[in-house]
């Protein structure tokens, strides 16, 4: 016995039920020309993740559950099985839920039953959503007992279904990497573990996820194929890169990175005598192997995380429909690099920078700043800001009379190109991309209704140390950005002679201690114990604390950490605790 999966890692628009139905069936088209017996898709492909509180409302499972009747009885779905992540709403509960459609009808579905208790928002989250799965299964189109298609065993911790002779054992996310799951699947008689999931991405995550699945397949000797999202959903990227590992945890099959695919695993099945099998065994050891597939290559870091940023920026706008973008590009390294993110996402012609001098602004940064836009063949302009800053002067002066000048008229200089971006996007309709990085944002170094304007955050959780990175592996494959961008010292220029770090830290100390803090939850004591001068620490927390206010006015920024200042982040702006700092 054997049996054809196909892996269809899918790119879902959220909400939208029509049009990720048909991708679902456009991908069954594609894997029944290919000779496959089932199309496995990802966790709540149906619908898209995350919905959050559109899981709230019964008019949305209502939609869910007819769009799923539509995918059951669709002419595009015959000849294949159909294994759908999907909401689900039962008896007034809600589940994360996975349902087997064949003939026409559905033949079984699987509940989600874990949700780790960790930092990543949208593991917590879930548990504000579903109630955990009881048992294995639930059939709405017949009792499993009696259902000749498709035969359904249940165990505490598992469902498992019978496909096409094949016992597969359906865990959803991160049930299959939780303790005792893969050996109760094989005690059950499962032969195969199939886990749709959808994992966001963050840096280090794909590896990390194959690392634990094969340590469950290991220990339960059951091959693995796990079917990840794809595509960018507000501040999360999923990043797909599907995988199947065989009963010794070797990768037999691994799809890219940040990218639809659709790729055929066989499982080989046979039944030797003599061993223990498990429910359905009859006596009998079930056994079975994958054949080795397309084994995609494991991209480095830079790559990976500069793959996320640029699917993140192309699904934001593209997936609400903006058409184009906008950014203020200063011949610094991070408008650099956001500039480079957005053509590498939309295309040139779809991406317009502009260079808004004031007094302040060195010729070499004009020069730089033309440079790349000529480099990437985007639309430039520049539009000096001298003008507006005499008039604010101007307007100001009597209330400013006998008061010395300070950072208020520096933020007056952000302030009045955060004016002009949005008058240009108000204007065209082209979507303002931010250009601040997480070391700015962390400490306060940017400017409310500034610098900080602007509908989508690029770099929000992108250390300043790690833009440097990207931007140096960015050129490695074609140089776009000029090299004196990425070796001049970071400055604002709202000052003459101004630098980035005349009040702060060495970027990698900076970088370290928010790292440190932010991201694992270090107290000030464990950082300084680590060798780093309490001053320095004492000072980058304080000024993390204070500028909460800020942060909670900040658009939403694409999350590639463990923890970034958007949904993972919730601390409270009026808050005089100090013990953590």
């Amino acid at each position: 016995m054997s049996l054809k999966i196909a892996m269809a890692q899918i790119n879902p628009v959220l909400g939208d039920l029509a049009g990720n139905t048909a991708k679902i069936l456009a991908a069954a088209r594609r894997a029944r020309a290919q000779g496959a017996d089932l199309l496995l898709t990802p966790e709540l492909a149906l619908c898209g993740d995350s919905p959050e509180d559109l899981l709230l409302r019964q008019d949305f499972y209502a939609a869910c559950d007819a769009a799923l009747e539509t995918l059951a009885t669709a002419p595009e779905a015959a000849g294949i099985l159909l294994l759908v992540g999907h909401p689900l709403m039962h008896e007034g509960r809600r589940f994360d839920a996975a349902t087997l459609l064949g003939a026409g009808r559905r033949l079984a579905t699987c509940h989600k039953r874990y949700f780790p208790d960790f930092s990543d928002f949208q593991a917590a989250d879930a548990q504000r959503y579903f109630a955990a799965g009881e048992g294995a299964t639930q059939n709405h189109a017949a009792d499993c007992e009696t259902n000749r298609a498709t035969n359904c065993a249940s165990a505490d911790d598992v469902c498992v279904i019978d496909i096409n002779g094949v016992r597969c054992a359906v865990a959803i996310g991160t049930d299959a990497e939780a303790e005792g799951v893969a050996e109760a699947a094989r005690a059950a008689g499962a032969q195969l573990l199939l886990s749709p999931a959808a994992s966001p991405y963050r840096m280090g995550a794909p590896s990390e996820r194959v690392a634990r699945l094969r340590a469950r397949a290991k220990a339960a000797g059951l091959p693995v194929i796990r079917v990840n999202l794809v595509g960018g959903q507000d501040e999360q990227v999923f990043d797909g890169a599907s995988f199947a590992l065989d009963a010794h945890g070797e990768l037999c099959c691994r799809l890219p990175a940040f990218e639809e695919a659709l790729e055929i695993v066989e499982f080989a099945g046979a039944r030797s005598e003599g061993g223990e099998g498990g429910e359905g065994g009859e006596g009998a050891a079930l056994t079975g192997a994958l054949r080795q597939g397309q084994v995609a290559a494991q991209q480095a870091l830079e790559a990976e995380v500069y793959q996320a940023l640029v699917l993140g920026v192309r699904d934001y706008l593209g997936k609400n429909g903006f058409p184009g973008a906008l950014l203020g590009l200063s011949g610094g390294i991070d408008s650099a690099l956001v500039l480079a993110i957005a053509v590498d996402a939309l295309g040139a012609d779809k991406v317009r920078a502009v260079m808004m001098p004031s007094p302040y602004t060195a010729e070499i940064s004009l020069a730089d700043a033309r440079d790349m836009a000529r480099r990437l063949g985007v639309r430039y302009e520049e539009i000096p800001i001298a003008p507006g800053m005499a008039a604010f002067e101007t307007m100001l002066a009597p209330a400013f009379s006998g008061l010395p000048a300070d950072t208020t008229e520096e933020n007056i200089q952000a302030r009045i190109r955060g004016s002009l971006l949005m008058a240009l996007s108000n204007k065209t309709g082209a979507l303002v991309l931010t250009t601040g990085n997480k070391s700015e944002i962390a400490v306060g170094y940017c400017t409310l209704y500034g610098d900080m304007a602007g509908g989508l955050a690029v770099l929000k959780d992108v250390k300043k140390t790690l833009v440097y990175r990207l931007a140096r592996w960015r050129n490695s494959v074609s140089s776009v950005i000029p090299e004196r961008i990425i070796t001049r010292p970071p400055s604002a220029e709202l000052k003459p002679g101004q630098t980035d770090q005349d009040s702060l830290p060495p970027y990698e100390t900076l970088d370290a201690i928010v790292e440190a803090y932010v991201e694992y939850g270090q107290s000030a004591q464990e950082i300084i114990a680590q060798g780093f001068a309490e001053a320095d620490v004492r000072r980058v927390l304080s000024l993390l604390r204070i500028n909460e206010y800020k942060r909670r006015q900040a658009p939403i920024g694409i999350r590639v950490t463990r923890r970034s200042f958007g949904q993972d982040w919730r601390y409270p702006v009026t808050n005089r605790y100090r013990g953590a700092y």
